[in-house]
């Protein structure tokens, strides 16, 4: 049996994100939530289906690197949810998340929480989570799009992060992060209808939506870097996103735009992607 309480998920969700989840699915243990909703069909288009697991067992980020959590050490959930948009239209749509996370967090008094390009929710100067975004299916008028979320919770000992948080100093959570987190069924229901809110808004908005508070939370302005390209290296200083969310490397030659590339943190001998 979970340990999660599916009633104690929905209860905090609104009448807005209750009225679009076409399907709640609460695990004890999974390989991964990603993987299990990609193998679903996919919701109506502007609806969305969840899964939460208190356990996976083969979570991936980026790059399919590792992400292992322990029973009780985060919450593991992602969402499909259905665009009126093409694949081509959601550029940029894990920054959105992102802003999202960062916001239910504040609701709950989680103060504190910024974004790493492109992908991860920092704290303290470590790594609190992770976003994973993948295409479902598309067609000439819509994409469905899996969004995976992990929150380290209280994760001790107990969390292999492989080389996923190798960017960061260590790995933090809630715990450190607040004394004494929010019982996991208020942090899923509260991350759920931010997501579900963030979804929308990129439906109607796109990134241009979110640009501001993203900027407002960027962990790696001003910051000494390098990007490992495949077939370079760019060194400089972090200088912020453009309008379409790619990663600008302020260098004495000017300015380079970075779609995708390995961050190495000038100084600490360790890198993320």
């Amino acid at each position: 049996m979970s340990r999660l309480d599916a009633v104690g998920i929905q209860e905090p969700l609104t009448e807005l994100a209750a009225a679009g989840l076409e399907k709640l699915e609460v695990f004890s243990s999974i390989a991964s939530t990603n993987t299990h909703l990609m193998a679903q069909p996919a919701p109506g288009v502007g609806r969305y289906r969840v899964a939460v697991a208190d356990h996976q067992t083969s979570g991936r980020g980026r790059h399919y690197r590792r992400w292992i959590s322990a029973p009780g050490a985060g919450l593991c959930l992602s969402c499909a949810y259905t665009f009126n948009r093409t694949a081509a239209e959601i550029e940029g749509l894990t920054l959105a998340i992102g802003v999202g996370t960062v916001s239910a967090l504040g609701q709950l008094a989680l103060q504190g929480v910024s974004l790493k390009w492109p992908n991860d929710i920092d704290a303290l100067d470590g790594k609190l989570g992770g976003i994973l975004t993948e295409v479902q299916a598309g067609g000439s008028d819509n994409a469905t799009v899996v969004t995976g979320l992990g929150i380290n919770v209280d994760i001790g000992e107990r969390v292999d992060f492989g080389v996923e948080s190798d960017w960061a100093h260590q790995p933090v959570d809630l715990k450190s992060l607040a004394g004494d987190p929010p019982a996991r069924e208020l942090l899923a229901g509260t991350l759920i209808n931010h997501l579900f809110l963030a979804f929308r808004r990129f439906d109607e908005y796109g990134l241009e939506g979110f640009m501001d508070e993203w900027r407002k939370h960027d962990w790696l302005r001003g910051k000494e870097i390098v990007v490992e390209l495949p077939d370079r290296q760019v060194a400089g200083v972090a200088a912020g996103i453009d309008d379409r969310g790619v990663l600008l490397v302020e260098t004495p030659e000017g300015k380079v735009p970075v779609i995708s590339g390995s961050i190495l943190m000038a100084g600490a001998g360790s890198s993320a992607q």
